[in-house]
């Protein structure tokens, strides 16, 4: 929050004057649309401030707006200048409604590759005008270059099918679609199509590009020259060609009356608008990898159990460490949580940046801490840790909410912690037959809280990928999720949360992994969750006599299969605490 963002807005302002734009509209992308982005797609953050993963800015010559969800409320209010920028919830104040307001009938620019169709159609009431170069980069004079480095294959031994047998699974639905290819944006998409990785954003292992997939199972792959090994080359095999992302344009010009698969609201405008000038026949339709990169695999699988068992080990450590380590700060406990997992089999990183919040900033859902924010863990309060790793074999993602002692923690907080974890109790115990999605369950996990009059401003459950994102699409546990019917194999977090500004956060999390239930006289199949983490709750924020009898009988069950995983892995101290942070209650 500096004068230099008031700077950055006038040059803005003067750019959008010159090309004859009433406006023009940031959002929090990049030309792949995807959450994490890297350093020079950060357009949002370097105009307004603000860090967070998700959000949009509007700006129009004698106003400006940043928008971002419940998640990020209070980081608006600490990373914006509010002088300059409106803050505004991006749900319960949508842009394409402060737009219609503040600008109705007006010129609003846009860049192409940045929103995807079914983001674009929301705003009306405006003229909305692509522009053939972003004027946020025209004035970022110091913009870092793109990543460039090399794309890597991902063993068979993690991935656990052969590249060419997913082409040819994908390949025969649209064949049987009657689609000649598919266009694939998201780096996701291409990490486990192809069984490649990267290291092109800091907490995601991609390597970024994009892909034709054609109805014979042969494919084109638009990365980076820099990118591409002699490795990678022998890896992808003679069936799959690699060109650089100028080479685009004309890849698409050569797709004329041919049907092409394209998913209106994850890909950019871009590819339509070049699909309808070569005369191709879109058929709407969602990502094809989405869903089988959902459903993990037996040896994914496998992987994600052998990869949560590490993870667990390190967390147990670095929780053992804390409680015998007083006067840590946020960032001082977040460095060695990643010091415990560093050096583990096949670690390779965190999987997003480590929520370290005690007392206060535990209450900003997403905050991150930095050595301007860092303050001290305090006794006798809230502390909230919200982690995860990437390996090789799987993704993790775990949080944990202590209380610091050494007195007792109040009855309130107690007791509204309890509340969220019955909350995650209830859905990780849920049973339901196929075809129910996740947005039809995340009411088990708010139940608690609901009949207190309390309630959390966030989804209970995103997917997990298999060493790829750790918000992976296409399900979710939450209201505003996708109707995506869950499915054996999908990985899912369970994270209720509450939160008091001003005060603590509450959130506990696990990843769930859906499996068939087994009732061999129901008329249909059902699914239930497996839980893959094993890490202990703090017993010094639950109140047991407010758990039912099942949700109890549940913890002490789960207690007692993290203390027999984990025990023969642990030094002496951690071993001993987990015996006690184990113990029935």
């Amino acid at each position: 929050m500096t004068s230099a963002h008031n700077e950055r807005l006038t040059l803005l302002r003067e750019v959008l004057k010159r090309e004859g734009l009433d406006g023009f509209i940031v959002p929090r992308a990049d030309e792949h649309l995807g959450e994490y982005v890297p350093e020079n797609a950060e357009r949002l953050a370097w105009l307004t401030g603000f860090t967070g993963s998700a959000g949009l800015a509007v700006v129009l010559a004698d106003k400006a707006a940043v928008f971002s969800d419940g998640r990020y409320t209070l980081a608006l209010e600490r990373e914006t200048d509010g002088t300059i920028w409106e803050r505004r919830h991006i749900i319960e104040d949508r842009p394409e409604d402060w737009l219609r307001a503040n600008a109705a009938g007006k010129c609003i620019g846009y860049d192409s590759w940045l929103i995807s169709p079914d983001a674009l159609k929301r705003f009306t009431g405006v003229e909305m005008m692509p522009v053939a170069h972003n004027p946020v980069d025209e004035i970022w004079a110091d913009r870092p270059a793109p990543p460039l480095a090399p794309a890597v294959p991902h063993a068979q031994a993690f991935a656990g099918e052969p590249a060419a047998a997913k082409r040819e699974k994908l390949a025969a639905s649209l064949r049987a679609a009657g689609q000649d290819a598919a266009i694939l944006t998201d780096p996701s998409s291409l990490a486990w199509l192809f069984n490649i990785r990267g290291t092109d954003l800091e907490f995601c292992p991609f390597a970024l590009g994009y892909a034709l997939l054609y109805a014979d199972a042969t494919a084109r792959i638009f990365i980076a020259g820099e990118k591409v090994t002699p490795q990678l080359r022998e890896h992808l095999g003679a069936q799959v060609s690699l060109a650089e992302r100028a080479d685009l344009p004309e890849a698409l010009a050569a797709l004329v009356d041919k049907t092409v698969r394209f998913d209106p609201s994850s890909m950019p405008v871009w590819f339509e608008t070049a699909l309808r000038t070569a005369g191709a026949k879109i058929a709407e339709a969602p990502d094809p990898v989405a869903l089988p990169r959902a459903c993990k695999n037996p040896v994914e699988q496998a992987g994600t159990r052998a990869a949560h068992l590490r993870d667990g080990v390190a967390v147990v450590n670095f929780l053992s460490w804390l409680a015998a380590s007083p006067g840590q700060s946020e960032l001082s406990a977040a460095e060695k949580l990643l010091a415990f997992r560093t050096g583990g089999e096949n670690f390779k990183g965190e999987s997003f940046p480590a929520i370290s919040g005690a007392g206060e900033d535990g209450a900003i859902i997403h905050y991150r801490v930095t050595a301007e924010t860092n303050r001290p863990i305090k006794p006798n309060e809230v502390y909230l840790i919200d982690s995860g790793g990437q390996y090789l074999d799987g993704t993790t993602d775990i949080t944990r909410t202590l209380w610091t002692g050494p007195d007792a923690a109040p009855p309130e907080i107690k007791a509204n912690v309890t509340r969220v974890l019955a909350g995650h109790i209830a859905l990780a115990r849920a049973v339901f037959p196929e075809g129910v999605a996740g947005g039809h369950l995340d009411a088990f996990a708010r139940q608690e809280l609901w009949r207190a009059g309390l309630d959390y401003d966030h989804g209970t459950g995103h997917g997990v990928g298999s060493y790829l994102s750790v918000h992976e699409g296409p399900a979710g546990i939450s209201r505003a999720a996708k109707p995506v019917p869950l499915a054996p194999g999908m990985i899912l977090s369970d994270e209720p949360g509450y939160y008091l500004p001003g005060a603590y956060g509450v959130r506990l999390e696990n990843l769930v992994l859906v499996q068939p239930a087994d009732f061999p006289a129901a008329k249909k199949p059902f699914l239930r969750f497996e839980t893959l983490t094993l890490v202990p709750f703090d017993r010094a924020l639950i109140e047991p006599g407010l758990l039912s009898a099942d949700a109890l009988a549940w913890l002490n069950a789960y207690h007692a299969r993290v203390e027999e995983a984990l025990s023969p892995h642990l030094g002496t101290a951690a071993k001993a605490w987990l015996h006690a942070a184990c113990a029935a209650l």
